[in-house]
């Protein structure tokens, strides 16, 4: 794999930490010192203890403000979106970025060449897209996560080793895509299947043990296997890998699930191997938001990009215990009767009631509030003030 460009030049990096400085937030710090607590007359605030941007995140936010310093007067391109979060996309589109699709076979690659810059998200892409732009010589700048870079590593030594690779994510999902694409390892001959819900977990763990219907089971995992995946061979040693941003608790029930399927079937789990490659900073939050949902607030706000996973997955646990709404900015509140928030069964963002509490201004509303890991400080605090702002509260 050809090496990138480093663009967090010694020169560069003091303007662009000036240039995403406004992604802080001094209120935000200000609740941290305070035991990540805000209490205003009538509306007691929570902060979860981890929250929002991640290393990873940042070091992508970086490098792509720096790319736009580095080739200034040159043609920039952003494979997708550098993260999941709307603001920081629309921030970087102002600043004149171009954009090409995450899938090879979209249109935009034609015209590339030594001249033109990439950016490679913080998703990654496949490895059939990385050959392509190294052989049309393009400038590559690689954003591409730690952590996601530590699960390619593990599909890659499965593929080595004949294992099949069963990647749990989201399989239309770039970063699962572009996993799925290196477990297929060097000579393209590694195998994997992505799974995604505990009834996908539960098909397969069922076909290790008992087989079945050949034909039902690769229509149920359509799209979401590597090319002439037989289940009859291909699932004889499996070993397990993770989209970063799944959730934590669900990995683990799959990985038993599995191990115990390959036991039944096979008298012992030689043949399973498991490596937990959940981002530590995906395992801080969602832990941190199950310490918050411990004190019982009134009401929960998940804030964060509607496409992004990992917030997906917080405001999915934080729904099974309390009052939640997925929201994307401080827009989302028009009043104290109802918000603007995200509907996982719809996909889209629905107009949905608050609790009776939130209007009524003589009871003290207890609100928690955490966000994923692309998800900018300034953007929790125009949330936090826009509901102070509502209740009639003053946060100096």
């Amino acid at each position: 794999m050809a090496k990138s460009i480093n663009v967090r030049l010694p020169d560069v990096l003091p303007k662009v930490r000036a240039e995403v400085k406004k992604y802080q937030s001094d209120l935000i710090e200000r609740i941290r010192t305070n035991g990540n607590w805000l209490t205003l007359p009538g509306l007691e605030i929570r902060l979860a203890s981890a929250f929002g941007f991640c290393d990873g995140v940042q070091r992508a936010i970086e490098i792509a403000y720096a790319a736009c310093h580095v080739f200034k007067g040159k043609r920039i391109w952003l494979i997708g979106e550098i993260i999941h979060n709307p603001d920081v996309n629309a921030s970087l589109d102002s600043m004149g970025l171009l954009h090409l699709p995450w899938n090879i076979d979209g249109e935009g690659y034609d015209h590339l060449g030594p001249d033109d810059a990439v950016i490679i998200p913080a998703f990654g892409v496949s490895v059939k897209l990385r050959h392509m732009l190294e052989k049309r010589g393009v400038q590559l700048i690689d954003s591409t996560c730690g952590n996601v870079i530590k699960v390619w590593q593990r599909v890659r030594s499965y593929a080595q080793r004949g294992i099949t690779s069963i990647i749990h994510g989201k399989a239309r999902h770039e970063e699962s895509m572009a996993t799925a694409s290196h477990s297929r390892g060097e000579d393209q001959s590694g195998r994997f299947l992505i799974i995604y819900s505990p009834l996908d977990a539960q098909i397969l763990a069922d076909y290790i043990v008992r087989g079945g219907d050949k034909s039902a089971f690769l229509a149920h995992f359509e799209g979401c296997h590597s090319p002439g995946f037989d289940p009859d061979t291909d699932l004889r040693e499996i070993g397990m890998a993770n989209q970063t941003t799944m959730l934590k608790e669900e990995t683990a029930l799959f990985q038993h699930m599995l191990r115990q399927a390959v036991r039944q079937r096979d008298g012992h789990d030689g043949h399973f191997h498991a490596f937990d490659t959940i981002c530590g900073a995906t395992q801080d939050r969602q832990q941190a938001l199950l310490d918050l949902l411990d004190t019982a607030p009134d009401s929960m706000f998940i804030i964060g990009g509607y496409n992004s996973s990992n917030t997906s997955h917080l405001a999915q646990i934080s729904a099974k215990r309390l009052p939640t709404y997925f929201v994307r900015d401080s827009d989302c509140f028009p009043d104290l009767n109802y918000v603007m928030a995200y509907n996982a069964e719809s996909r889209r963002e629905e107009r949905t009631p608050l609790p009776t509490i939130a209007a009524n201004l003589q009871s003290t509303w207890r609100i928690g509030i955490t966000a994923g890991a692309s998800c900018p400080a300034n953007i929790i605090e125009g949330v936090i003030r826009r509901v102070a702002e509502l209740r009639g509260c003053v946060i100096a």
